[in-house]
């Protein structure tokens, strides 16, 4: 009888014991929460919002602060709005990709095809050249006009760099370029017909249900939208300047969610919008003359994961934000991480998220 009742006390314990065993993913997204909020304290950040899709579903997303800080208001992945930075560009090329589809733009053509009125360059310079960051226009001159708080149209913001000279011969180096990006998107708006905001929501947003996504405009009121913060001496957040981001959209001026990120990703993952082709022109890694690869394509970097997968990324920097997109196609997974302060460094905090999701 003694050995009958110590056997089932031994095969309840082990029962029990299978019970508290955690699933793989529970482990990942309890370290990845650990490390997210490690990363929020360590950067002062006042709020952030993560998203990770795996085989096109959700699998983890999480807000974490506030998106206000006085009253607090709690980050929510699915509806609170951040500014994406430079995450812009991927959109931007995405859209590109859209007229490449449609036969209305030739990537290896020159700019001057598509708004010859541009002024006239000591070189030519093709839209594959402009959107991988080889034709020598410059990126902003300094703080300020990084920061401008100035309305302008895309047409009026070329005004800033139109007359600047190139700063090398196009495709012999790669200096990267927001500038670069309002020019594209001028190319987008006279080739589509459109405003480049309205294509993009028409061709992209709507198509992707990404219902949270859209145009900064400055004196605009949108719902759910984050106070954006910057960091002091003393790293404690204060309040951001204003900034006027509509005409440089293309290259830093969209608002989203996290989740809807995600969705953008997706795309990048099992293309509907564009065809497989039309897609492989913005995610292949473009050449220099001399044939050294630059490791951009057209608004993605491209690289490879800890396996040697590849993958297409983006960070981005902007005033009150700081983000990643990160696509491992191989994988099917999807990384997205939105911040509202300026000047987190992202690309190692992303590398560590990539290390607990990609097995």
């Amino acid at each position: 009888m003694k050995r009958i009742i110590a056997s089932l006390m031994l095969l309840l314990s082990a029962i029990g014991f299978s019970q508290t065993i955690e699933k793989p993913s529970e482990v990942k997204t309890k370290t990845a929460k650990k490390l997210a909020k490690k990363f929020l304290r360590k950067n002062r950040i006042a709020g952030m919002s993560i998203s990770v899709s795996q085989h096109g579903e959700l699998i983890w997303s999480k807000g974490f602060g506030y998106s206000n800080k006085n009253p607090k208001t709690p980050v929510k992945p699915d509806t609170t709005i951040f500014r994406i930075a430079s995450i812009s560009k991927s959109i931007t090329a995405l859209a590109l990709a859209k007229l490449v589809d449609n036969k209305l733009i030739d990537l290896d053509s020159s700019i001057y095809n598509y708004i010859p009125d541009y002024p006239k360059q000591p070189y030519d310079f093709t839209v594959r050249q402009l959107g991988g960051n080889l034709a020598g226009i410059r990126h902003y001159r300094d703080d300020t006009e990084y920061a401008l708080n100035k309305k302008m149209s895309i047409t009026e913001g070329l005004d800033l760099f139109k007359n600047d000279p190139l700063l090398f011969e196009p495709g012999t180096q790669f200096n990267y370029s927001s500038h670069g990006f309002v020019l594209l998107s001028e190319v987008i708006q006279k080739v589509s017909n459109k405003p480049f905001d309205v294509f993009v929501n028409d061709s992209i947003f709507k198509s992707l249900q990404m219902n949270h996504t859209m145009m900064d405009i400055s004196d605009a009121m949108v719902p759910n939208k984050t106070q954006f913060y910057s960091a002091t001496t003393f790293k404690k957040p204060v309040f951001a300047k204003a900034v006027a981001n509509e005409y440089k959209v293309a290259g830093g001026g969209f608002l989203s969610t996290s989740e809807d990120v995600i969705k953008f990703g997706n795309e990048i993952i099992s293309p509907q919008l564009v065809s497989k082709e039309a897609l492989s022109e913005i995610i292949t890694s473009q050449r220099l003359k001399t044939g050294k690869i630059t490791g951009y394509g057209i608004g993605f970097s491209i690289g490879h994961s800890k396996n040697g997968t590849p993958k297409y990324y983006h960070t981005g920097g902007g005033v009150g934000a700081s983000s990643i997109l990160l696509v491992y196609p191989k994988e099917e997974l999807v990384i997205a991480v939105l911040t509202n302060l300026t000047g987190v460094s992202m690309k190692d905090f992303g590398e560590e998220l990539e290390a607990i999701f990609i097995d």
